[in-house]
């Protein structure tokens, strides 16, 4: 048999359920790796003790002959999950104490089904960077490196960078993350790996550390879209703690996965080609036009016109809700406290030394176009071109199944590369923001390698609660680019 950390995880839960591997063995292998892969920084905390308990009750289980879907299967949870327990910090020091008593119901349904927590991975703080490099435990590092430049060491991605690079480095069969503006995606496709954005209300939001209420949504990344299916079907579900949670079916997802697009129409926006674009991109995102059109389906020429406007539609509607969620952090009730004589005193001194940069640029960001004289002008103005952004998709599918485009506008660059320039970061959305505004589904997939050889990705978007669609042609995008790519990264 293969090496333990080299199987995806259909491949793992076949060999856990045959009993040619038992579930203790995959997560000692698996803690193995994690400690060989501690200098890239994907975890904040490790749960093996814990991780070893639940293999062993997997193992009891599968005994018995009362196997659960996901058994022994070890996982890494993006640190903005609450797990009863354990640290939770959204990688922030505002929340370097909180250990909460409850569990998010997205890891509630993961234990359900039998997985193993192998412990919380690192992110941007609060969820607010493209890079991995905000968090209050230190940047996360790719474990990809360009070609000839091992010495440079480059982003996974953010926010859930850690989740993403704990998966492409054989750290972790697949991992969690949350998606507000493109913080799985992007990350999957600077780490070689697959990530599926669901649709908004698809996964209940309860029990997430919360940035923006209206974009946020839980998804996972993993090695292949069969992965990522399998796992979404025990992710997904209505849940009436939540009032977003949409109260639909949960499929199973890994029936989508046919091989078989003939007769499905895929549209290509003609506003994803950008002005300056890199031709490696652009060639990729051909190369993925051809593999659809050589596999049965029809490529159609669409418009979305008001995609130019979502950018800053985005950096305007969500900096104004993790204004208003952020405020809850105030030193009284949980997270650090700076003590003081004057409450007020402490409120401040908490706040401020207990956010990052980033977030305290998007608090302030937010804060303004909410203030009197300006939320006319800004926010409201930003929710009406939201809209008009859904409405565009709405139109685009009235003719077409799902949409083709690249998922990052680059290959992943070197940490600090673009910290001083908030606008260039925030430039690496420019893909994904228009999908997480219409609350639609959509995969980025491994499509290939640059010239430099770093991993780049073609996204997927589908209509809203179509996500078997968005997987049944990311299987055969995968098929064709051989995306099952090797995890990076390893000794």
């Amino acid at each position: 048999m293969s090496n333990i950390v080299d199987l995806n995880l259909a491949e793992l839960k076949k060999a856990i359920i045959d009993k040619d591997l038992s579930a203790k063995e995959v997560t000692e292998a698996y803690l193995q790796a994690m400690e060989r892969g501690v200098h890239l920084n994907c975890f904040i905390s490790t749960t093996a003790d814990k991780a070893i308990q639940m293999a062993k009750a997997s193992d009891q289980r599968i005994e018995s002959g009362n196997a659960l879907p996901l058994d022994g299967i070890p996982i890494g949870v993006k640190d903005l999950f609450c797990t009863s327990g354990v640290l939770t910090t959204a990688g922030s020091k505002m929340l370097s104490n909180f250990i909460p008593e409850y569990e998010s119901t997205v890891t509630e349904q993961l234990w359900r089904d039998g997985a193993v927590m192998l412990g919380k991975c690192n992110m941007d703080e609060f969820a607010m960077g493209s890079a991995n490099t905000t968090s209050h435990f230190g940047s996360v590092e790719n474990p990809w490196t360009a070609r000839g430049e091992f010495e440079r060491q480059l982003v996974p991605g953010g926010s859930s960078g850690g989740s993403a690079a704990a998966v492409s480095a054989g750290l972790a069969v697949a991992a969690t993350g949350s998606d507000t503006g493109g913080s799985i995606r992007q990350p999957a496709s600077f780490c070689g790996i697959v990530g599926l954005k669901p649709s908004y209300g698809r996964c209940s939001r309860w029990g997430m550390v919360a940035f923006a209420s209206s974009l946020d949504q839980a998804g996972p990344l993993t090695r292949t879209v069969q992965d990522a299916a399998i796992l979404l079907t025990s992710m997904a579900g209505y849940d009436p703690k939540d009032s977003t949670s949409a109260n639909v079916s949960v499929p199973n997802f890994e029936l989508a996965l046919t091989g078989d697009v003939k007769g499905m129409r895929v549209g290509v926006p003609k506003e994803y080609k950008l002005e300056g674009m890199p031709s490696e991109i652009e060639g990729l995102w051909e190369k993925g036009i051809e593999i659809l059109k050589a596999a049965g389906a029809s490529v159609v020429d669409v418009s979305l016109p008001h995609t130019k406007y979502a950018l800053p539609t985005y950096y305007i509607i969500a900096p104004a809700e993790a204004s208003s969620n952020l405020a809850r952090y105030d030193g009284v009730r949980y997270g650090m406290r700076t003590e003081q004589q004057d409450l007020q005193d402490m409120y401040q001194k908490t706040r401020r030394e207990g956010f990052g940069e980033e977030v305290k640029r998007r608090i302030l960001i937010g804060t303004y176009v909410l203030s009197a004289g300006y939320y006319d002008a800004y926010y409201l103005k930003a929710q009406r071109v939201r809209a008009l952004i859904k409405q565009d998709f709405d139109e685009a599918f009235e003719n077409v199944d799902v949409l083709l485009t690249p998922t990052a506008p680059s290959e992943a660059f070197a940490i600090g590369e673009n910290d001083n320039d908030p606008i260039k970061m925030y430039l690496n959305d420019v893909f994904t923001v228009p999908a997480s505004l219409a609350g639609l589904p959509a995969i980025s997939i491994p499509g290939g390698l640059s010239n430099s050889g770093l991993p780049l990705g073609l996204q997927i978007i589908g209509k809203m609660f179509d996500e078997e669609s968005v997987i049944k042609a990311g299987g055969v995008l995968e098929m064709a680019t051989g995306s099952d790519m090797q995890a990076a990264g390893k000794e």
